[in-house]
């Protein structure tokens, strides 16, 4: 993103040289949403077919193209370019072990009861980082696994799910 020429060193808000860094941010969108969806989800939506009325032999787009083009263009319309580099930087360099004596200190002082919870397809928070993280919280929990195809998004298409694992945290 910081190399769309929109970007403007992160000072395009009253730039004269256009919207700002969409294209950048856009192909952040792609970038992400193919690590946020599985292979498995999108090959069965899309496999290799070609978006209606378009021939990808021909310079047309595959359906998937399309539907990443949709979802990179309805983020950078709503979503500023800075702001997703804040977050995207603060997600990976948090660290909750930090300055605590490393992860299994921090967490061997919660008091709380917990819940983990995963998706078993999810690339972004694989599934062994949530048994991981299960093995060093005090009374060592069950994960609870979230079946989808989905990937991480899994958490939000996979309501039931969710909603079973939430109320059972809850009793």
């Amino acid at each position: 993103m910081r190399l769309d020429p929109g970007f403007a060193g992160g000072d395009y808000y009253d730039a004269p040289l256009g919207p700002g860094p969409s294209a950048g941010l856009g192909l952040a969108r792609r970038i992400g949403h193919l690590t946020y969806r599985s292979e498995v989800e999108l090959d069965a939506r899309f496999g290799r077919d070609a978006q209606a009325g378009e021939d990808p032999a021909a310079g047309g787009r595959y359906a998937v193209e399309s539907y990443l083009d949709h979802q990179a263009d309805k983020l950078a319309a709503r979503f500023d370019a800075n702001s997703y580099l804040v977050l995207s930087r603060a997600m990976d360099h948090h660290d909750v072990g930090r300055s605590r004596g490393g992860i299994g200190a921090a967490l061997s002082g919660i008091t709380a009861q917990m819940t983990v919870a995963g998706v078993a397809s999810d690339r972004l928070y694989p599934l062994r980082l949530q048994y991981e993280l299960a093995a060093l919280l005090p009374g060592r929990p069950e994960v609870q696994v979230i079946s989808s195809p989905a990937g991480h998004d899994g958490f939000l298409i996979e309501a039931d799910q969710v909603s079973k694992v939430v109320a059972g945290a809850m009793t």
